[in-house]
């Protein structure tokens, strides 16, 4: 504590605290709990993936008893809270434990995509010149197609399964994230960090895994994630054509195709998977879009 001396009078004057500036990450994170929206879908998420987790302890009934004295019974019926499918089914047990499916079929393969994708692009990126060239024109011919026409004729190809419709559209979304990763790190290579461990004699690989990754993974995990719902849609739409899931498995896309014939005996009941597909959609772009705000340096 230092003291000041005037005339007759005394003042103690304190050091100022010293204020710590916060971390990107921090700050990041601190951007996103602000946003209502993005933390309502991200509440949302949790909680389906908790059905998708705990969802066989969770169902009320066995999902896959059927009655054919309950079939198609209202929302509301006693001992059937969300009614009966075309077999008599339980709609609530199956909407529970379809989350695990559902789920499973619409990360799995943007988590895929995002590892190879990402690798593709960021060699694309960052060796430029004729390696660019020929990375990204190859890429280029998947643009070619429309993304469900090309799932679909993979799928078709590929034959109907679960693992089959993982690779189609892993192979759908390839392209699309290495297109933005390599659009990122052709940026960052050009910084002046880079050219100057560029300078400083470190080796590429050394390069890329200390400036470059922490700089463009951020961009292409947010871009992943808004994939996770079109990635949703795509495979409850493989399972509709009868090219994914394949039945009894309680899936919503599936759950979907075989009460499409009972959309005028029980409207709201076959409504329900859709509901869910869509509620699901929503809330992973709404936190996808939560994310690229808070992810921000200009916000």
């Amino acid at each position: 504590m230092a003291t000041l001396t005037a005339s007759s009078a005394t003042v103690d004057v304190k050091p100022l605290p010293m204020q710590r500036s916060r971390g990107y990450w921090t700050s990041a994170m601190l951007r996103f709990t602000r946003d209502p929206v993005a933390m309502g879908a991200a509440l949302v998420v949790l909680l389906l993936i908790g059905l998708a987790v705990f969802g066989p302890w969770l169902a009320p009934a066995d999902p896959y008893a059927s009655s054919m004295l309950k079939r198609l019974k209202p929302i509301g019926t006693e001992g059937l809270p969300l009614g009966s499918d075309e077999l008599g089914r339980d709609m609530l047990s199956r909407l529970i434990v379809g989350a695990r499916l559902s789920l499973f079929i619409g990360i799995t393969p943007v988590v895929c995509a995002f590892v190879l994708g990402a690798v593709i692009g960021i060699v694309a990126g960052y060796a430029g010149g004729i390696v660019n060239t020929l990375i990204m024109r190859t890429i280029d011919v998947f643009y070619a197609f429309p993304s469900v026409l090309l799932a679909i004729a993979l799928s078709g190809v590929l034959g109907a399964g679960v693992l089959n419709s993982l690779i189609s559209l892993t192979i759908v979304f390839i392209p699309q994230i290495a297109r933005v990763a390599e659009s990122v790190t052709t940026q960052v290579r050009s910084r002046d960090y880079v050219e100057a461990a560029r300078a400083s004699g470190a080796n590429a690989f050394t390069i890329v895994r200390v400036h470059v990754l922490g700089n463009v993974l951020g961009p292409i995990f947010v871009y992943a994630t808004s994939l996770i719902a079109v990635s949703m849609i795509l495979a409850s739409g493989l399972s509709f054509l009868g090219l994914g899931v394949k039945p009894p498995e309680p899936e919503w896309g599936l759950m979907l195709n075989t009460l499409r014939t009972a959309i005028y005996v029980q409207p709201w009941v076959a409504a329900l998977p859709g509901v869910m597909i869509f509620v699901t959609s929503i809330s992973f772009n709404l936190l996808s879009d939560g994310l690229r705000s808070a992810m921000d340096n200009k916000g």
